[in-house]
């Protein structure tokens, strides 16, 4: 049988994944349903050129990694464009259904909790909210373990022979990244001697920036649409989601700004 569009999408079963369980159903519960779909395939897609994007810099693949990172700030503008579409939805329209989703929460989504790993934003209290043997658990048991987005970027500039302090090279990748003074002096070199690697430097900010823009915008669409309740599964709703704003995942490329 020759492949189509449909059976090349698998749209079959992809259409059939859209399964409302309030009574009716309430309108409102497609368009949830579908947005948070749709968020995690773009996280999977996130995932997939990330890991590509680590590779390149490591490489020292200069053009095709600022092509990369074009495609990764393009879908991240999406996402957050996204949430435009959520907050057309009212207070009373999402308690329609609110109740049907139980314990069920986005901060379950464990293809988020990837993405924060790849950039550098580990916390090893992430994982042990998901079950022991779960998909969930060993993939991000496996981030956990891996180098990070910052760690191929220092990697990177090594390959560009600029004097990366030996000591980063081998850090703890199970840490966030800190700032550092040396590699502070490092970047501001680059800066003012190297257009191209200093452009890998301004995506790397860009990407970093619109992950807080996604973070803020979701939390302004969480507290207009249930204000200060609890989230669903008991979570602490906008109130933990707040603690999570301006916490940047490349101090050194920010702290630099007033030394340029």
């Amino acid at each position: 049988m020759p492949v189509s569009y449909a059976s090349y999408l698998k749209l079959d079963e992809l259409l059939s994944l859209q399964q409302p369980r309030s009574a009716g159903p309430e309108h409102d519960e497609m368009l949830f349903i579908v947005i948070h779909q749709v968020y995690e395939l773009w996280f999977k897609e996130m995932l997939h050129e990330l890991g590509y994007l680590e590779a390149l810099l490591r490489d020292n693949e200069t053009p095709r990694a600022l092509h990369t990172l074009k495609r990764i700030l393009t879908v991240l503008k999406v996402l957050v464009a996204q949430i435009d579409v959520l907050e057309t939805m009212t207070p009373l329209e999402f308690l329609s259904f609110r109740d049907r989703l139980e314990s069920g929460s986005g901060f379950q989504s464990f293809q988020f909790r990837e993405l924060e790993f790849v950039v550098g934003v580990k916390n090893a209290q992430a994982i042990r909210r998901y079950p022991e043997g779960s998909e969930a658990r060993r993939r991000l048991e496996a981030r956990y373990g891996q180098p990070t987005l910052w760690d191929a970027f220092i990697a990177y500039l090594a390959k560009n022979q600029y004097p990366v302090p030996p000591p980063l090279l081998a850090r703890d990748v199970t840490r966030p990244p800190e700032p550092s003074r040396e590699m502070q002096q490092v970047l501001i070199t680059v800066y003012r001697t190297n257009p191209a690697v200093s452009s890998v430097c301004e995506r790397l900010v860009d990407l970093d920036e619109g992950l807080m823009e996604w973070r803020y915008r979701h939390v302004k669409m969480v507290q207009r649409t249930i204000g200060t309740k609890s989230g669903t599964g008991g979570t602490a709703g906008a109130e933990y989601l707040t603690t999570t704003l301006n916490q940047p995942a490349f101090p050194d490329l920010w702290a630099i700004r007033t030394e340029l």
